[in-house]
Protein backbone atom coordinates (compact mmCIF):
# COMPACT_ATOMS: atom_id res chain seq x y z
CA UNK A 1 0.00 0.00 0.00
CA UNK A 2 1.39 3.59 -0.70
CA UNK A 3 -0.10 6.47 -0.97
CA UNK A 4 1.04 9.99 -2.18
CA UNK A 5 3.90 11.25 -0.43
CA UNK A 6 2.40 14.52 -0.35
CA UNK A 7 1.72 14.64 3.46
CA UNK A 8 1.90 18.24 5.08
CA UNK A 9 1.51 18.96 8.78
CA UNK A 10 -1.60 19.61 10.43
CA UNK A 11 -2.51 22.96 12.68
CA UNK A 12 -4.73 20.56 15.21
CA UNK A 13 -2.42 18.98 17.29
CA UNK A 14 -5.16 16.21 17.39
CA UNK A 15 -4.79 15.18 13.88
CA UNK A 16 -1.14 15.01 14.09
CA UNK A 17 -1.02 11.31 14.71
CA UNK A 18 -3.26 11.04 11.80
CA UNK A 19 -0.89 12.79 9.61
CA UNK A 20 1.72 10.83 10.81
CA UNK A 21 -0.25 7.50 9.71
CA UNK A 22 -0.48 8.78 6.49
CA UNK A 23 3.34 9.84 6.26
CA UNK A 24 4.25 6.66 7.73
CA UNK A 25 1.84 4.56 4.79
CA UNK A 26 3.87 6.33 2.31
CA UNK A 27 6.90 3.98 3.23
CA UNK A 28 9.11 7.07 2.83
CA UNK A 29 11.27 8.31 5.61
CA UNK A 30 11.75 11.25 4.28
CA UNK A 31 8.40 12.34 4.36
CA UNK A 32 7.77 10.91 7.99
CA UNK A 33 10.74 12.82 8.95
CA UNK A 34 8.85 16.15 8.02
CA UNK A 35 6.95 15.83 10.48
CA UNK A 36 9.60 16.72 13.06
CA UNK A 37 11.99 19.37 14.79
CA UNK A 38 14.86 19.58 12.83
CA UNK A 39 16.62 18.51 16.40
CA UNK A 40 13.70 16.26 17.63
CA UNK A 41 14.15 12.93 19.41
CA UNK A 42 12.71 10.02 18.14
CA UNK A 43 13.35 6.42 20.34
CA UNK A 44 13.05 3.60 18.13
CA UNK A 45 13.67 1.51 20.68
CA UNK A 46 13.46 1.92 24.40
CA UNK A 47 16.50 3.18 25.75
CA UNK A 48 17.88 4.16 21.76
CA UNK A 49 16.70 7.31 21.19
CA UNK A 50 18.43 9.19 17.77
CA UNK A 51 17.96 12.80 17.26
CA UNK A 52 18.84 14.39 13.56
CA UNK A 53 19.97 12.85 10.67
CA UNK A 54 20.15 9.66 13.10
CA UNK A 55 16.12 9.53 12.89
CA UNK A 56 16.11 8.72 8.81
CA UNK A 57 17.85 5.30 8.78
CA UNK A 58 15.78 4.54 12.54
CA UNK A 59 12.24 5.31 10.45
CA UNK A 60 13.63 3.36 7.61
CA UNK A 61 13.57 0.28 10.27
CA UNK A 62 10.00 0.29 10.57
CA UNK A 63 9.49 1.28 7.32
CA UNK A 64 11.10 -1.91 5.06
CA UNK A 65 8.74 -4.26 6.52
CA UNK A 66 6.13 -2.36 3.79
CA UNK A 67 3.37 -2.99 6.25
CA UNK A 68 0.82 0.00 7.13
CA UNK A 69 0.78 1.37 10.72
CA UNK A 70 -3.06 2.38 12.24
CA UNK A 71 -3.08 4.52 14.54
CA UNK A 72 -6.09 5.16 17.39
CA UNK A 73 -5.37 8.27 19.49
CA UNK A 74 -6.35 8.11 23.59
CA UNK A 75 -5.53 11.51 24.53
CA UNK A 76 -4.35 14.92 23.16
CA UNK A 77 -3.43 17.61 25.80
CA UNK A 78 -2.45 20.91 24.41
CA UNK A 79 -0.77 23.61 26.70
CA UNK A 80 0.17 26.66 24.43
CA UNK A 81 2.10 25.58 21.59
CA UNK A 82 3.03 22.16 22.99
CA UNK A 83 0.99 19.25 22.89
CA UNK A 84 1.70 15.63 24.86
CA UNK A 85 -0.05 12.95 22.41
CA UNK A 86 -0.97 9.58 24.11
CA UNK A 87 -1.40 6.83 20.95
CA UNK A 88 -1.86 3.54 20.63
CA UNK A 89 -0.91 1.88 17.32
CA UNK A 90 -0.52 -1.33 15.03
CA UNK A 91 1.61 -2.24 12.17
CA UNK A 92 -0.06 -6.05 11.15
CA UNK A 93 0.37 -7.53 8.10
CA UNK A 94 2.48 -9.34 5.45
CA UNK A 95 5.92 -7.86 5.36
CA UNK A 96 8.38 -7.48 2.87
CA UNK A 97 9.85 -10.41 3.79
CA UNK A 98 6.83 -12.90 3.25
CA UNK A 99 6.40 -13.60 6.83
CA UNK A 100 3.34 -11.87 8.95
CA UNK A 101 4.35 -9.30 11.36
CA UNK A 102 2.51 -7.44 14.42
CA UNK A 103 4.46 -4.48 15.87
CA UNK A 104 2.75 -2.71 18.51
CA UNK A 105 2.87 -0.20 21.10
CA UNK A 106 1.53 3.09 22.77
CA UNK A 107 3.29 6.44 22.45
CA UNK A 108 4.04 8.95 24.33
CA UNK A 109 4.95 12.08 22.18
CA UNK A 110 5.74 15.34 22.62
CA UNK A 111 4.83 18.25 19.91
CA UNK A 112 5.03 21.38 18.96
CA UNK A 113 3.59 24.12 16.97
CA UNK A 114 6.04 26.16 15.28
CA UNK A 115 5.48 29.65 13.91
CA UNK A 116 4.01 28.22 10.54
CA UNK A 117 1.00 27.16 12.58
CA UNK A 118 2.06 23.72 11.90
CA UNK A 119 2.61 20.94 14.84
CA UNK A 120 5.53 18.46 14.73
CA UNK A 121 7.28 16.01 16.78
CA UNK A 122 9.56 17.42 19.26
CA UNK A 123 9.95 13.98 21.13
CA UNK A 124 8.09 10.72 19.37
CA UNK A 125 8.59 7.67 22.11
CA UNK A 126 6.28 4.85 20.38
CA UNK A 127 6.78 2.10 22.92
CA UNK A 128 5.99 4.56 25.64
CA UNK A 129 7.11 3.27 28.89
CA UNK A 130 7.89 -0.43 27.65
CA UNK A 131 11.41 -1.42 29.26
CA UNK A 132 11.98 -4.59 27.26
CA UNK A 133 11.33 -3.69 23.46
CA UNK A 134 8.21 -3.47 20.99
CA UNK A 135 5.11 -5.63 21.51
CA UNK A 136 5.91 -8.19 18.36
CA UNK A 137 4.61 -11.24 16.54
CA UNK A 138 5.91 -13.07 13.49
CA UNK A 139 9.40 -13.21 12.05
CA UNK A 140 11.47 -11.03 14.37
CA UNK A 141 13.23 -7.80 12.67
CA UNK A 142 15.58 -5.26 13.24
CA UNK A 143 12.72 -3.69 15.15
CA UNK A 144 12.72 -5.08 18.14
CA UNK A 145 13.43 -8.68 19.93
CA UNK A 146 10.48 -9.12 22.02
CA UNK A 147 7.68 -11.54 20.98
CA UNK A 148 4.35 -12.14 22.30
CA UNK A 149 1.18 -14.10 21.85
CA UNK A 150 -1.92 -12.38 19.81
CA UNK A 151 -3.75 -12.06 23.07
CA UNK A 152 -1.52 -8.85 23.38
CA UNK A 153 -2.82 -6.98 20.62
CA UNK A 154 -3.78 -3.44 20.88
CA UNK A 155 -7.02 -2.15 19.89
CA UNK A 156 -7.12 -0.53 15.88
CA UNK A 157 -8.05 2.10 14.78
CA UNK A 158 -11.49 4.66 15.35
CA UNK A 159 -12.41 8.01 14.68
CA UNK A 160 -11.75 10.72 17.05
CA UNK A 161 -14.85 12.74 18.62
CA UNK A 162 -14.84 16.71 17.81
CA UNK A 163 -12.22 16.86 21.00
CA UNK A 164 -9.83 14.71 19.49
CA UNK A 165 -10.36 11.52 21.59
CA UNK A 166 -10.98 8.06 19.78
CA UNK A 167 -13.42 5.59 21.57
CA UNK A 168 -10.38 4.15 23.65
CA UNK A 169 -8.94 5.94 26.37
CA UNK A 170 -12.93 7.12 27.19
Amino acid sequence: MTHSTSVHPTTVAAQHPYVLERAFNTFDADVVDRLYEADALFVPRPGQPTTGPGRIPAHRDFLALRVPIRVAPRHTYVSGDLALLIVDWVVEGRAAHGGQVRIAGTATDVARRGPDGFWRYVIDNPFGTAADGPEQTGRPTEVGPTEVGPTDAAAGPTSPDETGQSAIGR
